[in-house]
């Protein structure tokens, strides 16, 4: 047992959930069972935990408190690769507000409620109790890491966590971290007279397959990430089957990778662009 897992233990035992990280503060890919979202993934993906099979699968969703799972033999083997221990905050009732570099922290100091502060290798988290949903980019160098996210333990920082403040819900309503941009579908006639991307599964496979596609690059993120947006207009675009939710996952997927959100917008653009949408 290395100093990670032992640390993923401590830490679980608190009530918050966890997970390994792999070089690069990104998760483990998906085992050969759920490759490719074969396994059809958890329900809606908006849920804490990992799927039926037992590795530390589906990013921030594998995230767990039950040290039976934290102590099996592939996330074992899993701890033994890894390079930090992640948690997902809305799992633990919890919102990171993640401060890139020293002007978002001055900007904090300046506007936020005190609360936990954590020092990252570049800014800050300041740690509030209570949960919302994840957004990026609410202001330059400020992400707010809660629900269907994760964040790297790096330790227990300073001071007692604070009530979620008010201040830090408008962000996300007046700053959505994932621009939405409006999807203009071409109606296509479906064979059968119903399109059959509109099967709830079909969909959900296809988005799910984009973010782990997302999630494993390795190196070309940008271009991934252009790829990816490609192949899922080029599937779905033309019928009227993408939501402002299906948008947006695909974009968090992109910026959790290191996109920012103009980079997102543009690849997005430039795949509509290409297939005439």
């Amino acid at each position: 047992m290395n100093e990670l897992h032992t640390a993923a233990l401590d830490l679980a035992e608190t009530g918050v959930p966890v997970l390994p990280l792999r070089v690069g503060k990104v998760p483990f890919g998906n085992c050969r069972t759920c490759a490719k979202n074969a396994c059809g993934g958890r329900p809606n993906m908006k849920t804490a935990g990992p799927c039926h099979c037992p590795a530390p699968c589906h990013a921030w969703a594998a995230a767990t408190t039950d040290p039976d799972v934290i102590n099996s033999r592939l996330w074992r083997r899993a701890w033994g690769q890894a390079a930090a221990v992640a948690y997902h905050p809305g799992g633990a009732g919890l919102t990171v507000v993640d401060l890139d570099d020293a002007d978002a922290v001055a900007w904090a100091r300046e506007t936020l409620p005190p609360t936990r502060t954590v020092a990252t290798t570049r800014g800050e988290h300041w740690i509030y109790q209570g949960a919302m949903r994840s957004v990026n980019a609410v202001r330059n160098g400020v992400d707010l890491k809660s629900t269907m996210s994760y964040a790297r333990w790096l330790g227990t920082g300073t001071g007692a966590p604070t009530p979620l403040p008010d201040i830090v819900r408008a962000l996300a309503d007046k700053a959505p971290a994932t621009p939405r941009p409006e999807v203009q579908p071409v109606a296509v006639p479906a064979r059968g007279g119903e399109c059959r991307h509109r099967t709830p599964v079909f969909l959900e496979r296809g988005i799910a397959m984009a973010e782990q596609r997302i999630h494993e690059a390795r190196s070309a993120v940008h271009s991934t990430v252009y790829a990816t947006f490609l192949a899922v207009l080029s599937t779905h675009g033309r019928c009227g089957c993408l939501t402002e939710d299906h948008i947006a996952r695909l974009f968090t997927a992109a910026q959790t990778k290191g996109e920012t959100a103009r980079h997102c917008t543009e690849a997005w653009t430039n795949a509509r662009t290409k297939l005439g949408l």
